[in-house]
């Protein structure tokens, strides 16, 4: 069996797919995955060291571009479904699997018109422009939340949970100390804003350390900054003397999620999907223009369940984030609180019935 996973651009779209082909490759090894995505994605470093093939189309973003951005996106539009042409014709796949990105929409597309079976998988609460067009012709549509389903026709809409990475399921404090570099034994707080960083969360995250001065023999830090803020953030670290690994991109998260005891990051349905299936307690940032608010409205729900804290970017300053850190660490009941509550609303079995969904339509062909 041959399958194409196609989208990408952000870890949000990207991570779920490789959940996927693992879930393929679990069930018959000899499965043949190809991703398909754009050279300036984060598919473009990740699926290497992944170990799968990946085809690369000429595909730009439109919405929120300049004019001339616009004009260029339409351009590569158009080149894209000439890539993803070429790229059925070579791969001859029995089934089309659309993440989200710009990159799902021309190949998913193509293959509807070439009559192989197409699903897509939307993470989030608010669908994106690209499945938002893919839903009408994808022959199966499988979503995280209840909310999306009425976005997509019924009948072919299936609400399945976001699919989480197997490994991300089975991550050991030990070896993840080792890795980078901590002491197993101390609280640790793991930060990220996404696979490019959050410089928001950056800058009060080097401010917040000036507030937990006294609890630096105690507490260390994971911290994942982006290429851009990196030397930075690493440089203010080292000046407040507090214990910790700085990187600018983290590949082994599996290994981040387990070395850590809580997680600040941004409210990306992914990222709530991982924390959810492994029960860690979060400080939700969430991403302020995400479209529809949907960062927003996912980390609330996790606040209603006492899985998260929830500080605004509006609201974001360093001794308010201090502050949440330090609650946390000083209560065991509430990390056992949180703990409890976010593994009651994980879905690890998303990736399960997203490829039972994928085998039934082929075998249904």
């Amino acid at each position: 069996m041959k399958v194409i996973i196609a989208g990408g651009g952000t870890g949000g779209h990207l991570f779920p797919g490789l959940a996927i082909a693992e879930e393929f490759k679990k069930r018959d090894s000899t499965t043949e995955i190809v991703f398909v995505g754009t050279e300036h994605g984060i598919e473009a470093k990740i699926i290497p060291r992944e170990g799968y093939p990946i085809r690369y189309l000429r595909s730009e973003g439109i919405v929120g571009k300049s004019f001339g951005g616009k004009v260029k996106g339409i351009a590569a539009l158009f080149l894209s479904f000439l890539d993803a042409t070429q790229i059925l014709k070579t791969v001859m796949p029995d089934i089309v699997i659309g993440v989200g990105g710009y990159a799902s929409g021309a190949i998913v597309m193509m293959a509807d018109l070439k009559s192989i079976p197409t699903m897509i998988h939307e993470q989030n609460s608010v669908p994106g422009l690209t499945n938002r067009v893919l839903g009408r012709i994808a022959k199966r549509i499988c979503v995280t939340y209840h909310e999306s389903l009425m976005s997509f026709p019924m009948n072919k809409t299936f609400l399945t949970g976001n699919p989480v990475r197997l490994k991300i399921l089975k991550g050991d404090r030990e070896a993840a100390c080792r890795l980078f570099s901590l002491n197993k034994d101390l609280f640790t707080v793991l930060i990220f804003g996404g696979s490019s960083g959050a410089q928001a969360i950056n800058r009060t995250m080097v401010d917040a350390l000036n507030h937990l001065s006294n609890l630096r023999d105690s507490i260390q830090f994971l911290h994942q900054t982006g290429d851009r803020d990196f030397e930075n953030i690493r440089d203010a670290y080292r000046k407040t003397g507090v214990r910790g690994t700085v990187a600018p991109f983290i590949y082994q998260m599996a290994e981040a999620y387990a070395a850590a005891d809580v997680v600040v990051s941004r409210a990306g349905a992914t990222t709530l999907a991982e924390l959810t299936a492994i029960g860690k307690p979060a400080i939700l940032i969430p991403y302020p223009y995400a479209a529809g608010r949907h960062q927003e409205f996912n980390a609330l729900k996790l606040r209603e369940m006492g899985a998260a804290v929830v500080i605004s970017e509006n609201d974001l300053q360093g001794e308010k984030l201090a502050g949440a850190i330090r609650n946390i660490y000083q209560s065991g009941a509430l990390q056992a609180e949180m703990k409890s509550a976010s593994k009651g609303l994980g879905r690890p079995d998303a990736c399960s019935k997203i490829v039972d969904i994928a085998m039934s339509l082929v075998r249904n062909v």
